[in-house]
C-alpha cells in the first residue's frame, strides 16, 4: 500500500513525516478497541545512505532539537504522548543479509568443514532473522499491530522491468542503480510478509523510474497522490529562485554556460586518464575557465553582502558548489580553485590562484588551518590522511562537540576511534550550520553529484560540469542549492525572496526509453601481440614526463619575427552573462580585471614560462632569469598579438587559456634558440625521463582488437591496426613502403606500446602518439637512428596538430638526442600520400646524414 508525495527540495519532507508520525501516534493512544489497530505506534523509516539515516534522528520526538519542538508540531498537553513513538531509522543497505553470528569470523575452509552445503549463502542470515534485526529496536511487535514505512527519497525504491531492457546494454551505474533498488524494495516486501504494514509513504522530489529501469525515464510513480512542485515552491518563496543564463555576449547561438557540458564535454580527461590528475599547471579548457570565472565575479557580490550585513550576525558565509563528473576532473578543479602545495627544496609552500582568492586554502604560501575549499568524493572519503593535522588541531571545539554526540547517539561506541573520513563527512553535512565543523566552508567540488539529503542552506551558486539527460538530475543537482537560509517575513508579511545562479545545469525532459536500432554483428576478435622468434626486430624507446632547459647564465635570445602569433578576438566565451529565474529579479555578471595594462599581461605571461618551464627539473631556481622573461613577453605582446575591432589586452588578460598560448609560443622561443649561440642550444634541452619506468619497447604486446588489420613482417608485433572508419589506407600505404624499403631494419605501429610524446597545448598537459616508430638499418660504427612517422592531413581528426609537430621535432627529438643513450632520432609528418615513397626515402637519408630534409614541404615537414 505505497503513497507517494512529491515534494520539491527544500519545502520540508522532513516536517511532513514529522507531522505523519504524529498523527498515528497520538490518533493510537487516543483510540480504543478494534479501531485502534487503523493507526501505528511503531515507524520504520528507510533512507539511502548514512547522510539522511543521521539527519531523520530529528524525527526522534526524545531528541534533542527533534522537529516536534523546534516546528511546534503538537500541542503541549499532547507531547507527553508522542514520546511513546517507536521509530527504527536505517539505510536500506541494512536488508542486505549478514553472516549469522555462529559463523563471524570464521574462515571459508571451516565453513566447509562445518557445512556439507556450498552454497555461499548458507552461512547468511535468513529473511525472518534480517527482519528481526532491523526492526530489533521496536520491540515486540503484536500479530496485528501496523507498522508504517516511510521511504526517503523513495526514487531508488522500485522493482525494474528486467524483459524491457533486454537487449540493451546498460552502463554501470544503471545495473547498480536497479541492484540497489532490489535490495530496499525487496526488504519492505520481506517486512510486510511478516508483520502488518499499514501504509508505506514515500517522499522525493524527484518520484521519477530512473534511467535503465525497464519504464520511461522520468515518468512519475503511478501511486503518486500528491505533486508539489518545484515551480510551485519557487513561486510561493519556499525555496530559493534558481537563475539560469539566458543571454551573453559570446558567438554562440544559445547561451554558453546554459549548456556547459556540450562545449567542453570532449576536453576534459576521462576516468580512465588518472595521470591526468597530477598535473601541474593545468588550466581548464576556456568555455570552462570562462563559467568558473563569472560565476565567481557573481559570488563575491554575495560574499561582499555577507560581509557588510551578515558577518556581524555570526551567520556562516555563502557557499558555491561545482559538480563534477569524476575523480580526476574534481581533483584538477579542486586545485585550480584552493591552490595546490609544491615542494620548493627541502620545504612545502601552498600556491594558490590569484582569480580566485576567496577559495584559496593557503595564504603567503601556508596552508590555512580551517580550508575555505573542500574535495568531495569516495577516494577522499576512504584515505585516511584525508584531513590535515593543522585542521584537527584548529577545529579542536566543533571536533569535541561532534564526538560528544556521536557519545549520546552511540552509548558505549569507541569515539577516539573516529576516522579522519568520519570527520570530513561531518564537515560536509554541517556547511553552513554555525559553530559546527563545516561553518566557513566557502566552496564545495564534488564527484557526479552531492549526497542526497544535503542540507546546506548557504548554497548561493552551483556549477554542473557534467551530463544532464533528464529532469531528475537536473532537479537532484539544483535542488542541493534552493533551501533557503531565512524564513523571517517582512514589513508586508512576505518572505524577502533569496537566488542560486546555476550554471551547466540545462532543464529539460529527454526520454531514454527508446530501444536502439539493432546493430550489425561485430567484426570477429583478432588477436595482436609480439610475435616469439621476432626479438631482432625489437625497437627500443625512452618514456619522457616533459623536458628541461639547462638555463646558461648568457642572455637570453628570443626571435619574435619567427614566433607563432597570436590573435585576439571574438569567442565562444562571453565576458557578461545575463542570469534569470523563473520569477524575481535578473542579474547581469561581468567578468573584468582590475587592472587591463599591457604591463600586466607582460608580467602574467612571464610568470607562466618562469613556473612552467623554469622551475622544474633538477636545475636550481635562477629567479634572475625573470626580467628578461618579462621583456620577451612585452617584445612578444608588442609585435606578436593582433586584436580584433573593440578587443583589447584586457580580452587577453581574461583568458588564461590564451595567455598560455602566448607562454608557450615564447617558451618555444626560447627552446629553438636558447641564448644567442645557435651551436650551444643543441647541449642545453635535456629529456625528464620516468622515474620508475623510463624506458619501453615493442616486447610483451598483446590484445584484442576488431579492427581491420595489415599484417607484417619486419615487425616484432604482428600486425599494424588500421585506425579510422573502414580503416586506414594511408596507414597501410605507409605500412607497405616500410616493409619494401631496405634502410628500414625494423618498425611498428604505435598501438599499446605506451610510446607517448608529452606536450602541452592551450597551458594542459597532452601526451601524442605518433603513429610509427621505425629503427633504421645499421651503418658500420654508426649509433643506432629511430625515425617517428607521423601519418596526417585529411585522414586525422582535428586538434592542436601544429603543438604535436613542433613539440615531437623541435623538444623530444632534440632532448632526446642530448641524452646520448638512445641513439639518434628524427620526426616526420606525411601530409599527403603522393610520392610517399620519395618522401619516406627522403626523410631516413636526412637521419642518415644528421639533417633537417629538404623538398616539398607539402610531402615531408623538417625535422630535427
Amino acid at each position: 500500500p505505497r503513497v507517494a508525495l512529491k515534494m520539491a527540495t527544500g519545502s520540508g519532507k522532513t516536517v511532513v513525516m514529522a507531522m505523519l508520525i504524529a498523527w498515528q501516534t497520538l490518533n493510537r493512544r487516543s483510540a480504543s478497541g478494534t479501531t485502534r489497530n487503523r493507526w501505528a505506534q511503531k515507524f520504520l523509516l528507510i533512507a539511502p545512505g548514512i547522510t539522511i539515516r543521521d539527519r531523520l534522528q530529528v524525527l526522534r520526538p526524545t531528541t534533542p532539537g527533534n522537529y516536534y519542538d523546534e516546528r511546534e508540531i503538537v500541542p503541549n498537553d499532547l507531547r507527553p504522548q508522542l514520546n511513546t513513538a517507536q521509530l527504527v531509522i536505517a539505510n536500506y543497505h541494512a536488508f542486505l543479509p549478514r553472516v549469522r553470528h555462529e559463523f563471524e569470523g570464521v574462515n571459508a575452509l571451516t565453513k566447509n568443514i562445518l557445512s556439507e552445503s556450498d552454497d555461499p549463502g548458507a552461512y547468511d542470515e535468513s529473511e525472518s532473522e534480517t527482519v528481526a534485526r532491523v526492526l530489533r529496536d521496536l520491540g515486540g511487535i503484536g500479530r496485528n499491530e501496523p507498522i508504517v514505512v516511510f521511504n526517503d527519497e523513495a526514487h531508488h525504491c522500485y522493482r525494474d522491468a528486467p524483459q524491457r531492457t533486454a537487449g540493451i546494454r546498460l552502463s554501470r551505474e544503471q545495473q547498480e542503480a536497479n541492484a540497489d533498488a532490489r535490495v530496499w524494495f525487496a526488504g519492505v516486501q520481506a517486512v510486510a510478509r511478516r508483520h502488518r504494514v499499514a501504509r508505506v509513504f514515500d517522499l522525493s522530489a524527484t518520484p521519477f523510474y530512473l534511467s535503465g529501469s525497464g519504464y520511461t525515464e522520468g515518468h512519475l510513480f503511478p501511486w503518486v497522490v500528491s505533486d508539489y512542485s518545484l515551480m510551485d515552491a519557487i513561486e510561493a518563496g519556499i525555496v530559493k529562485v534558481p537563475r539560469v543564463p539566458v543571454g551573453d555576449d559570446a558567438t554562440t547561438a544559445q547561451p554558453t554556460y546554459l549548456d556547459l557540458w556540450a562545449n567542453i564535454g570532449d576536453k576534459l580527461p576521462k576516468r580512465q586518464s588518472a595521470a591526468a590528475a597530477g598535473s601541474a599547471g593545468w588550466v581548464p579548457p576556456e568555455e570552462l575557465e570562462g563559467a568558473l570565472r563569472n560565476l565567481y565575479r557573481s559570488y563575491e557580490k554575495s560574499f561582499a553582502h555577507w560581509a557588510d550585513e551578515l558577518k556581524g550576525l555570526g551567520e556562516p558565509p555563502p557557499v558555491m558548489i561545482v559538480v563534477c563528473p569524476n575523480t580526476v576532473v574534481s581533483r584538477l578543479v579542486y586545485d585550480y580553485l584552493a591552490g595546490r602545495e609544491v615542494v620548493q627544496g627541502e620545504s612545502t609552500a601552498h600556491t594558490g590562484n590569484e582569480d580566485f582568492a576567496l577559495f584559496g586554502n593557503g595564504r603567503d604560501g601556508r596552508r590555512l588551518a580551517r580550508p575555505r575549499t573542500i574535495l568531495v568524493d569516495s577516494a577522499q572519503l576512504e584515505a585516511g590522511n584525508a584531513l590535515s593535522a593543522d585542521f584537527k588541531e584548529a577545529a579542536a571545539a566543533e571536533i569535541d562537540a561532534y564526538k560528544r554526540a556521536y557519545r549520546r547517539a552511540k552509548p558505549g561506541a569507541d569515539v577516539e576511534q573516529l576516522t579522519d573520513a568520519d570527520l570530513l563527512r561531518e564537515v560536509l553535512n554541517t556547511v553552513g550550520k554555525k559553530g559546527r565543523l563545516g561553518e566557513q566552508v566557502r566552496c564545495v567540488v564534488s564527484v557526479a553529484m552531492l549526497t542526497e539529503g544535503w542540507d546546506a542552506n548557504t548554497v548561493t551558486h552551483i556549477l554542473g560540469i557534467r551530463a544532464f539527460t533528464s529532469q531528475l538530475l537536473c532537479e537532484q543537482v539544483v535542488g542541493r542549492g534552493l533551501r533557503r537560509r531565512s524564513y523571517a517575513l517582512n514589513a508586508d508579511g512576505r518572505l524577502e525572496p533569496e537566488y542560486a545562479n546555476v550554471y551547466g545545469i540545462p532543464f529539460a525532459f529527454i526520454p531514454s526509453d527508446v530501444v536502439p536500432a539493432e546493430k550489425p554483428p561485430a567484426r570477429p576478435a583478432i588477436e595482436v601481440g609480439s610475435v616469439a622468434g621476432r626479438e631482432h626486430y625489437r625497437i627500443r624507446f625512452p618514456k619522457l614526463d616533459g623536458y628541461r632547459l639547462e638555463i646558461p647564465d648568457e642572455y637570453l635570445h628570443f626571435e619574435a619575427a619567427d614566433a607563432r602569433r597570436l590573435l585576439v578576438g571574438a569567442s565562444t566565451v562571453p565576458t557578461e552573462v545575463l542570469v534569470e529565474g523563473y520569477v524575481g529579479e535578473s542579474e547581469l555578471v561581468r567578468d573584468d580585471v582590475d587592472d587591463p595594462r599591457a604591463q600586466r599581461a607582460a608580467y602574467r605571461i612571464a610568470e607562466q614560462v618562469y613556473k612552467q618551464h623554469f622551475m622544474s627539473g633538477e636545475e636550481q631556481i635562477r629567479p634572475w632569469t625573470f626580467p628578461r622573461l618579462r621583456e620577451i613577453a612585452s617584445e612578444y605582446l608588442a609585435e606578436c598579438v593582433d586584436y580584433r575591432d573593440g578587443f583589447t589586452v584586457r580580452h587577453l588578460l581574461l583568458s588564461t587559456n590564451r595567455r598560455h598560448e602566448a607562454a608557450e609560443a615564447i617558451w618555444n622561443g626560447i627552446a629553438r634558440y636558447g641564448v644567442r649561440d645557435e651551436a650551444s642550444r643543441v647541449q642545453r634541452l635535456r629529456p625528464i625521463l620516468r622515474r620508475f619506468d623510463p624506458v619501453g619497447d615493442t616486447g610483451g604486446v598483446r590484445f584484442l582488437t576488431r579492427k581491420p588489420v595489415y599484417e607484417t613482417r619486419k615487425s616484432e608485433i604482428s600486425h599494424v591496426v588500421l585506425d579510422g572508419r573502414g580503416g586506414n589506407t594511408w596507414e597501410q600505404l605507409v605500412a607497405s613502403q616500410l616493409e619494401l624499403d631496405d634502410d628500414v631494419a625494423a618498425y611498428a605501429k604505435n598501438d599499446h606500446l605506451q610510446f607517448e610524446i608529452p606536450y602541452v597545448h592551450r597551458g594542459r598537459s597532452h601526451v601524442y602518439l605518433p603513429d610509427f616508430v621505425v629503427r633504421l638499418a645499421p651503418r658500420p660504427g654508426d649509433v643506432e637512428r629511430t625515425l617517428i612517422v607521423e601519418v596526417s592531413g585529411g585522414q586525422k581528426s582535428p586538434g592542436p596538430t601544429a603543438e604535436k609537430a613542433s613539440t615531437a621535432r623541435d623538444q623530444w627529438c632534440v632532448a632526446v638526442n642530448n641524452h646520448g643513450g638512445f641513439g639518434r632520432w628524427g620526426y616526420a609528418e606525411l601530409t599527403t600520400m603522393t610520392g610517399v615513397e620519395v618522401a619516406l626515402r627522403d626523410a631516413v637519408a636526412a637521419l642518415y646524414d644528421d639533417r633537417p630534409i629538404t623538398g616539398d614541404p607539402d610531402l615531408l615537414r623538417p625535422f630535427r
